[in-house]
C-alpha cells in the first residue's frame, strides 16, 4: 500500500516525494523541486511536436551533445509546462542553436547571462502568457516554466553546471527563468512577430543573451525625449557600455509618452542610439577602452572592439542593435533595459516562428 502523509489538511502521495528527491539525487534540477518526468506527461508533451522524438532539436558543439525532441520534452514536464507550452521551448531552442548566438560562451562565462526569451504574437493569450503586471516577476505559470525548461535543457542536456562547466561569477534571477510576453494591446507599434515578417497570425520568440536587468523609472517626464534619456544614461554606463545589442523593455506608461507626439519605434532606435554613448576619455579613464601607439582601437578582434564615433563610443554598431518592445502593467513609470552578456559582441539576439516550419512544403 503506498504510503500517504498529511500536510495542511492535504494528503500526499510520498512516493511522489521520493520521485521528487530521486531527481535530486541525479543533478537533474535548478536547486527548486522538479516535476517527475512520468511517461504519460512526457507522451502528452511529444504530442504537440510533429517530429520524430529522436530528432536533433539543437546542438551544443564544444561538448558534443545534442538535444532530441524527446530530451527537451522531458525538461519541459520537470520545469512544469503544460503540453501547449512546449512549442515555445522548441522554437526558442532552435532560435539558441543559431550560430550567431553562441550560447556556449553565454552559458560559461564568468559573466553570467541568460536567454532572455521575448514571446510575441496569438499565442501569448492562446497559452495564458503573462504580458502585463510584475511580467519579469512570479505568478504565471507560461512565463515561469518555459522560462526555467531552458536552464534545465541547458543543465542536464548540455552539461553546462554552476561551479563546474558555468563559470558565472555573480549569475543573476534570470537564470533560473527569463521569459515574458510582449503586450500588443499596449503597444503603439508594430509587435515583434510583425516586424520580423512572419504571416498573420504566426507568433515568434526572441532569444537574447541578457545580462542583470537595470530598472529605469521617471514618473515626471512628459515628453519623449525627457523618458528616452533616462534609458540612455542606463544604457552608457560605465560599468555596462559595450559594442553588444540591448533590449528596452517599455511599460505601457513610458511607452504612450514617447508616442504620443508621434515617434515611430524607428526614431526611438536612432535617437536612443545617438545618445547611448560615452566620450573615449571617459572610458579610457576608468580602463575599458585603451588604443596602441599608432591610435588603433584594441580589442579581441574587428568586430568587437569599441570603436569612437567623432571621439564618443556608442553602445552597438547601430540603431538596429536596439531592440524595443513594451510590456508590464499600466501603472507606473518603471521599464528595463537589459544589456548584452559579454565585453562585446558574444551573441547575437535570434528570432523563430512558433509551431510554423517557414521552409517546409
Amino acid at each position: 500500500m503506498t504510503a500517504v502523509a498529511e500536510l495542511s489538511g492535504h494528503r500526499i502521495d510520498t512516493d511522489v516525494i521520493g520521485a521528487i528527491e530521486y531527481c535530486y539525487e541525479q543533478g537533474w534540477t535548478d536547486g527548486l523541486p522538479v516535476v517527475p518526468p512520468e511517461a504519460g506527461r512526457v507522451e502528452a508533451m511529444l504530442a504537440m511536436e510533429g517530429r520524430p522524438l529522436e530528432a536533433t532539436v539543437a546542438s551544443h558543439e564544444p561538448t558534443g551533445r545534442d538535444c532530441s525532441v524527446l530530451a527537451a520534452a522531458v525538461n519541459a514536464v520537470m520545469a512544469g509546462c503544460l503540453p501547449e507550452y512546449f512549442p515555445v521551448v522548441i522554437a526558442a531552442l532552435e532560435a539558441m542553436n543559431e550560430y550567431d548566438y553562441q550560447y556556449f560562451g553565454s552559458t560559461a562565462s564568468t559573466g553570467g547571462a541568460a536567454p532572455l526569451l521575448i514571446v510575441s504574437g496569438p499565442v501569448v493569450e492562446d497559452i495564458g502568457m503573462n504580458s502585463g503586471v510584475n511580467v519579469f516577476g512570479p505568478g504565471n505559470r507560461a512565463n515561469a516554466t518555459i522560462g526555467r525548461a531552458m536552464r534545465l535543457i541547458i543543465m542536464n542536456v548540455f552539461k553546462m553546471l554552476p561551479g563546474v562547466s558555468d563559470l558565472s561569477t555573480q549569475g543573476h534571477p534570470g537564470k533560473y527563468c527569463f521569459c515574458i510576453a510582449e503586450r500588443s494591446e499596449r503597444n503603439p507599434w508594430p509587435a515583434l512577430n510583425v516586424e520580423l515578417g512572419y504571416p498573420d497570425g504566426v507568433s515568434s520568440v526572441t532569444v537574447f543573451a541578457g545580462a542583470g536587468f537595470n530598472n529605469v523609472e521617471n514618473h515626471k517626464g512628459n515628453e519623449p525625449e525627457q523618458v528616452l534619456d533616462c534609458f540612455a544614461d542606463s544604457m552608457a554606463s560605465l560599468g555596462c557600455l559595450t559594442t553588444g545589442q540591448a533590449v528596452v523593455v517599455m511599460s505601457p506608461e513610458h511607452a504612450r509618452v514617447v508616442s504620443s507626439t508621434g515617434w515611430s519605434k524607428s526614431d526611438v532606435q536612432n535617437y536612443l542610439y545617438a545618445q547611448a554613448k560615452r566620450p573615449k576619455h571617459a572610458m579610457q579613464r576608468v580602463g575599458r577602452y585603451r588604443e596602441d601607439a599608432d591610435g588603433t582601437p584594441l580589442g579581441y578582434g574587428l568586430d568587437d572592439v569599441l570603436r569612437p564615433i567623432d571621439d564618443f563610443i556608442h553602445r552597438g554598431f547601430g540603431p538596429e542593435d536596439i531592440l524595443v518592445t513594451v510590456a508590464g502593467g499600466d501603472a507606473g513609470a518603471h521599464s528595463a533595459f537589459i544589456p548584452s552578456w559579454s565585453q562585446s559582441r558574444g551573441s547575437i539576439m535570434q528570432s523563430k516562428p512558433i509551431g510554423v516550419c517557414l521552409d517546409c512544403d
